[in-house]
């Protein structure tokens, strides 16, 4: 379908220096060290998190980059586990630092892919693009938009939408970290092909929310996944609409709508995770909130009014943390330009 998403001001940074021994050396600040040669260059059982970067490396070997050995530093602030696309952050800038000290020119889109590649083939999460193609061609101050059903689309196919200087986001984190790698997302996508064969199609989007609602003979369980993922798609369309039009309140209206439908049709949402949105839609200022990524734990997103933005964090913090017993790390967040200005080719 078609996607709408942002880049936001947290970064992951990996650096570090070329080795020609052919071993692997990647140190991260939050979860530690791992070493590998080049020879046994696979999926790891512990220190999974490094195989998002293990991955990286064998796409881009398998392209044709000369990796011969690295050691690596990985630092950043962008939370883990919530939604905020920090698997995605990860890989690119593995990409990007290993094309650093290994030069071959690669476009965007390839590279992009090959972290999805690697995310698939290394972490087991059969990902979409959005994420890689965010976090690589975000743009200060708009969002970016697409459509995954092109997916050999040249970057100026990849469109950015004006955000309204007139709103702020909020990012609130649940407490509960998100699990994707133990099955919860890969079913979801499984129920969606499953509902796309039942109706006929090749991908939900070729299917209308007013002739899905006709079909009565629908299983239950397809019927709410194809609700959800139909209407999704809708939403995008009607969003970049109400961005161009600078419509704050409708935008809100639709983020409500979209948490609602995942509660409800997707069920990606959790108890916190709704606790959060509810708490949030109840305050002065708030325009609208859903969560953030691919749910099933993690973060929530809230639009409101900027002058009013602290403040609203502070209270979305204090009421949380009050009902829940949980603590949330709150922040307001801006939204920053991607990676795509570190990619050695051009745009």
């Amino acid at each position: 379908g078609v996607v709408l998403g942002a880049a936001i001001d947290r970064w992951i940074n990996v650096n570090g220096n070329r080795r020609d021994d052919g071993m692997i050396q990647i140190h991260s600040h939050d979860f530690g060290k791992v070493e590998i040669p080049l020879s046994e260059l696979r999926p790891l059982s512990e220190d999974r998190w490094a195989n998002y970067a293990l991955g990286v490396v064998r796409e881009l070997i398998d392209l044709g980059v000369p990796v011969t050995g690295f050691h690596a530093q990985v630092t950043g602030d962008v939370p883990v586990g919530v939604g905020l696309s920090s698997s995605a952050a990860f890989e690119l800038a593995t990409a990007l630092f290993l094309l650093k000290l290994f030069p071959r020119e690669l476009a965007p889109l390839e590279i992009a892919k090959a972290c999805q590649r690697a995310e698939h083939r290394y972490v087991g999460v059969q990902s979409g693009l959005l994420d890689q193609v965010i976090v690589l061609f975000g743009r200060a101050n708009h969002a970016v938009f697409f459509d995954c059903r092109f997916f050999d689309c040249r970057s100026e196919e990849i469109l950015t939408v004006p955000f309204p200087p007139g709103l702020a986001l909020i990012v609130a984190e649940s407490g509960k970290k998100r699990a994707l790698a133990s099955g919860e997302y890969n079913l979801r996508r499984e129920e969606t092909h499953a509902a796309a064969r039942a109706l006929g199609v090749p991908a939900l989007r070729d299917v209308a929310s007013a002739d899905l609602a006709r079909r009565s003979d629908l299983p239950d369980l397809v019927r709410r996944r194809a609700t959800h993922v139909v209407g999704e798609d809708e939403r995008v369309w009607r969003a970049v609409k109400l961005l161009e039009a600078g419509d704050g309140i409708g935008l809100g209206k639709l983020m409500n709508e979209s948490h609602e439908s995942s509660r409800q049709n997707f069920e990606n949402s959790t108890p916190e995770l709704d606790l959060l949105v509810s708490i949030a839609q109840k305050l002065p200022g708030v325009l609208g909130a859903r969560l953030t990524g691919a749910g099933f734990g993690g973060a929530t997103v809230t639009l409101c009014e900027p002058e009013r933005a602290q403040e609203i964090a502070t209270n979305l913090s204090k009421r949380y943390a009050g009902q829940s017993g949980i603590t949330p790390r709150v922040f307001v967040c801006g939204i920053a330009a991607g990676a795509a200005g570190f990619v050695p080719s051009k745009l």
